[in-house]
């Protein structure tokens, strides 16, 4: 953690948003809606990560197990995160956002590779807070993809030469992930990176997740002693 950062706020949370589905049918909406609700809350919580001075904020925006999922909410995503990516760049650059993507690009839709591509390259030299979108990402899928990249390497398989290959090695490991919904699980979310994370659960859903929520999960996290495995 860099020496001028205030040690109750996380250097890299990360958050799995869950709840949009379950948001839109105590509202008697489709799906789609509580998933167009959510990304103003993803939104807010960016704005709100770099204003908190948070360096690296991970959303888990699509996952391995969601292309289970009906086509047609699969496709509404796809264009959810296509249209959020080209339509945002002013955004990024007033609040100095980088993004960057971690998961397999393949089989996401090439137009939407090209997205993502596109605005991590144009948002690569800003300063401020990171976001890391998780789009077609799973924990086991990466730590897969990561030893077969060592061994393709020649290295010899240690914890070293492994975290090498992550889609994001020089990011800090997660200090705080935080999950809405309810519900208590990983649910294949950084595996190998949440090694000795925190972990904050809420029931609020992730449509009604403000600042004031994530408020409640700082101050949680800054109640609790991290030895790391060591004795305090």
């Amino acid at each position: 953690m860099p020496s001028d950062q205030n040690p109750a706020v996380p250097v890299h949370v990360g958050v799995i948003m869950d709840g949009n589905g379950r948001w839109a049918r105590n509202r008697n909406k489709p799906r789609t809606f509580g998933h167009n609700e959510g990304l103003k809350s993803a939104k807010e919580i960016v704005r709100y990560a770099a204003e908190l001075g948070i360096r690296y904020l991970t959303l888990y925006t699509f996952s391995t197990e969601n292309w289970k999922r009906t086509e047609e909410e699969v496709g509404f995503l796809m264009s959810l995160i296509s249209k959020h990516l080209k339509n945002e760049m002013n955004f990024y650059r007033e609040n100095r956002v980088r993004v960057r993507m971690c998961g397999a690009p393949s089989p996401l839709p090439p137009n939407l590779i090209k997205e993502i591509r596109d605005v991590e390259e144009d948002t690569a030299g800003f300063d401020g807070l990171t976001v890391i979108l998780a789009i077609n990402y799973g924990g086991r899928d990466e730590i897969i993809r990561a030893a077969r990249a060592a061994a393709e390497s020649g290295q010899e398989l240690t914890e070293e030469t492994l975290s090498q290959h992550l889609d994001n090695p020089e990011v800090p490991d997660p200090d705080l992930i935080l999950r809405t919904a309810g519900e208590q699980r990983l649910s294949n979310f950084l595996l190998w990176q949440s090694a000795y994370s925190e972990y904050y659960f809420t029931e609020t859903l992730w449509p009604d997740f403000g600042r004031s929520e994530f408020d409640k999960a700082l101050e949680a996290f800054g109640k609790r002693t991290r030895k790391f495995g060591g004795v305090l």
